[in-house]
């Protein structure tokens, strides 16, 4: 009996362990914070990167291709910036923001047509 009931109080907190994080996943008014809006996306020519919050010019930003390899690099970043495309090929790349101690603040990915 007390078997039974250890495991009915494992199964109900598992239960709202799992409701909890998928909470915040589902719930539209809890929303991850951004720290930079990036536009458009898909971009042809020039791709802007806006600050929304928390601006810092210590912060890095880096742009990689799908394979990895770092295309892009501004270190101490303006509160925004304009990224002309001329030299990049078309595909798909990722984006990250970091801090001075080089850890990743925010990543994203964006696509580029011509």
């Amino acid at each position: 009996m007390k078997r039974l009931f250890y495991i009915i109080v494992l199964l109900f907190a598992l239960s709202n362990v799992s409701f909890a994080q998928n909470r915040t996943a589902l719930d539209p008014t809890v929303l991850p914070s951004k720290f930079i809006k990036f536009y458009p996306n898909p971009a042809t020519a020039v791709i802007n990167f806006d600050f929304q919050k928390g601006y810092n010019s210590s912060y890095s930003l880096l742009i990689f291709n799908f394979m990895g390899k770092k295309i892009y690099e501004l270190k101490n970043t303006p509160s925004r910036i304009n990224i002309n495309l001329e030299e990049f090929y078309r595909g798909i790349y990722i984006y990250q923001l970091r801090n001075q101690s080089g850890a990743v603040l925010e990543s994203g990915k964006f696509q580029v047509v011509k």
